[in-house]
């Protein structure tokens, strides 16, 4: 029976080092087997009156994250940090993501840049983008004579 396994693009590379810092007795940033870096998980939603980006952040403080609107683009950047660094001796395993990140998102021309709004609450990122006046749909009565 064939097993899957998870790909992990930098997991060579993560025993490479690895293998390097036993031949030099070097500490190094991370172990074979852990998460190297991590990409919070996003929902997007638009309606009528607004786009929505929900960001999945649980062990991210608020004042580690940078929200960002510029020229039509919505960058989030932030870091996850691992809480008891001196003991990562004592850790068997860490499947966690740590380390920074970045996600940007191309919006679209009808988001009011004056009007957004972030908030943080049980691990989520809310970020509400308003849409210009202009842009919302409306319906327009037509008079029958």
């Amino acid at each position: 029976m064939a097993m899957l396994t998870r790909f992990e693009p930098f997991r060579d590379l993560a025993r490479l080092q690895d293998e390097m810092g036993r031949m030099f007795g070097d500490d190094r940033l991370f172990r074979a087997g852990e998460s190297v870096g991590w990409t919070p998980a996003c929902d997007i939603y638009e309606d009528e009156e607004a786009v929505a980006l929900r960001f999945e952040l649980a062990g991210v403080d608020p004042k580690d994250v940078e929200v960002r609107f510029e020229n039509g683009v919505l960058t989030l950047r932030g870091e996850r940090k691992l809480e008891h660094e001196e003991k990562r001796e004592n850790y068997h395993r860490v499947e966690l993501g740590y380390g920074t990140f970045t996600r940007s998102f191309t919006l679209p021309s009808t988001v009011d840049a004056e009007h957004i709004r972030a908030e943080a609450r049980n691990g989520v990122l809310a970020v509400t983008l308003p849409k210009r006046a202009e842009a919302k749909p409306r319906a327009i009565q037509v008079k029958i004579t």
